[in-house]
């Protein structure tokens, strides 16, 4: 969102040095932002920029169609100026709309974007082109990539995991991927099914993907290992060619040191790039034969399984009936149709409403229904059938689960006597009537025992003169300590304030010692926890240029506000790459040196 704002309010600089005045009839233009390097693979915003109207109008992207524009969205402005010239008011309305599109430059070189025609209310208007030099990044063996598919041979439907490992045995910064396959029109996309360890990160072209990563031995070297996943399902029958997976990364090089040499220095990336070989995927059709009535789409290798408690039932008492379906891809997996299998709907009570599915610790997807058998002569709850086709076998298949035996005993009916306890016997399998039945209960007067109480005897007694005495000795003893203590707002707000530092210096000692934990993590987030209690901010959404904004506004001390970012900066980039500093014992001392300056400079 940063970055397409950042765009935006380049184009409206652009729109307005070429449009003169906000009166001025309507304008098109195409902006690109080259305050920063541009990257072959690399995907960045190209804007086109309607002056003098705030709608979209109709964008003609067929000359840019080599460069795979997708759309990332589009802002419209609409603002009123007034100005005032010799006591005289002039209200001007300025209308614009930026539309953003995700671009990307297989060369090296100068390239041109050629002029795009736009129709606004009619009128077809032409941008000018955009003139572009496209860098080649370096390479490096400090990262690699690697790409697999789970099938080279499969069938429309077939569901397809794509596995894309990033490795990193250096300190990167800023990384982007260039993934074709995730945006080409052959396949439907779909997260793989999750195990609740992932991480959710958005890539450039604003698809969501859920990531882990650890730390592994590559190719003889200590790395880290970005790893995630994506569902790819064939449309059509046919070869496909899965075009190159790049990514490219600022890596680290070196360290400038900073005027205080004591300090941390910053580190000087370089961008570079590393690309993954392309895949060819073998769609086959389905055949038409053979299709049960039951097949709902289901395609790849599947089991399922049931069991139910308990087994030994009176007529009408509920059965838990529990079926679990394995596969590789339970996403697709609906609810078992029991009321369509003819030995379930004629001889049990399935009720419509049906809970969610789960999916276990073991990779199961888990229904459980609660059914009833209607009769005695049920002898066992029927194999359950899932129908699905089976790509190693190349035809449908239907997988049953095994029947479960039931024993189902008549329900007894009880009488009135049995009710009433007239003679003993049992009722169903557990409950037998005592003796007496109904005429256990008595009536008559001299059962009853008086409970009068008089409010004179509760104040004089002393049981419970305990009992309301005590309550209202805390009540007193909490008022009175309320009183002495009571503080407003802004005190705790200094008293936090105050305080800040030692907290932040004694989560800092303890970094060393977190055990499994990274320290770098540990370190970056005490750093701006104290940043968040000493300057009133909220930690959490801190980032490391944040950081040096707040302390170089409060103590005016470029050196220190830098090199408190810089470490925030690189105890962050260590998330996706190995260590660029050594935490130990003097680094801490050194941070916590850092902190007491910017506390003594920042002052009250």
């Amino acid at each position: 969102m940063k970055a397409n704002v950042k765009y935006f309010l380049f184009g409206l600089f652009l729109a307005l040095a070429f449009s003169g005045n906000a009166s001025a009839k309507v304008q098109v233009f195409a902006a690109v932002d080259t305050s920063k390097d541009i990257y072959v693979g690399e995907a960045f915003t190209y804007q086109i920029i309607i002056d003098g109207d705030d709608k979209s109008g109709k964008i003609d992207l067929s000359p840019l169609e080599k460069f795979k524009p997708q759309y990332l969205g589009g802002q419209p402005v609409s603002q009123t100026s007034i100005s005032i010239i010799n006591s005289k008011q002039t209200t001007t309305v300025i209308k614009r709309y930026a539309a953003n599109y995700s671009i990307t430059i297989m060369e090296a070189g100068p390239v041109t974007l050629p002029q795009v025609k736009v129709e606004v209310d009619g009128t077809v208007y032409t941008t000018n082109e955009v003139k572009l030099n496209i860098l080649k990044p370096g390479t490096t063996d400090k990262i690699d990539l690697e790409v697999s598919i789970s099938e080279e041979n499969c069938y429309v439907g077939q569901p397809v995991l794509m596995t894309i490992n990033f490795f990193v045995s250096a300190d990167i910064g800023e990384f982007q991927f260039d993934i074709p396959a995730f945006s080409n029109d052959a396949f439907d996309i779909d997260d793989p099914d999750l195990k609740g360890q992932e991480r959710q990160f958005r890539l450039n072209n604003g698809m969501i993907i859920f990531v882990t990563q650890q730390r592994v031995t590559h190719k003889g070297k200590d790395s880290r290992v970005l790893s995630f996943s994506k569902v790819l399902i064939p449309k059509q029958p046919g070869l496909i060619e899965i075009q190159p997976t790049t990514v490219s990364a600022d890596v680290s090089v070196g360290t400038s040191r900073s005027l205080d040499l004591s300090l941390f220095g910053r580190t000087e990336y370089k961008r570079f790039m590393v690309k993954a070989e392309g895949k060819k995927l073998n769609v086959l059709s389905l055949p038409q034969e053979g299709r049960p009535a039951d097949f709902y789409g289901l395609i790849g290798r599947y089991s399922i399984s049931a069991l139910a408690s308990p087994t030994k039932v009176y007529v009408g008492e509920p059965i838990t009936l529990t079926i679990k379906i394995g596969g590789e891809f339970l996403k697709p997996v609906a609810w078992p149709a029991l009321e369509q299998i003819p030995q379930m709907k004629d001889n049990f009570k399935i009720p419509s409403e049906k809970a969610s599915p789960t999916v276990d610790t073991n990779g199961f997807k888990v229904f459980v229904q609660t059914i009833r058998a209607e009769n005695d002569k049920i002898t066992q709850i029927p194999p359950i059938p899932l129908s699905f086709f089976n790509p190693d076998k190349g035809k449908f298949v239907t997988a049953q689960s095994n029947p479960i035996k039931l024993e189902v005993s008549p329900t007894k009916v009880l009488t009135g006597s049995d009710m009433a306890g007239a003679g003993p016997g049992v009722v169903n399998k557990e409950v037998e009537a005592i003796s007496k039945g109904l005429s256990a209960n008595y009536e008559n007067p001299d059962i009853l025992i008086s409970q009068q109480i008089s409010l004179l005897s509760v104040l004089v007694s002393p049981g419970y003169a305990i009992l309301w005495a005590g309550p209202f000795t805390v009540f007193l003893i909490s008022s009175i300590i309320k009183i002495l203590t009571q503080t407003s707002p802004e005190k705790i707000a200094a008293r936090r304030r105050r305080t800040a530092c030692s907290r932040a210096s004694g989560q800092i000692k303890k970094v060393l010692s977190a055990g499994q934990q990274n320290p770098s993590d540990l370190l970056a987030s005490a750093m701006k926890q104290y940043i968040g209690e000493r300057f009133d901010r909220t930690a959490g959404s801190l980032t490391a240029d944040d950081c040096r904004w707040i302390i170089l506004g409060a103590t005016s001390d470029s050196t220190i506000a830098d090199a408190f970012s810089d470490l925030i900066a690189a105890c962050e980039a260590s998330r996706y790459g190995s260590m660029s500093i050594s935490i130990d014992s003097a680094k801490i001392k050194e941070v916590i040196e850092l902190l007491h300056k910017i506390d003594k400079k920042a002052g009250k």
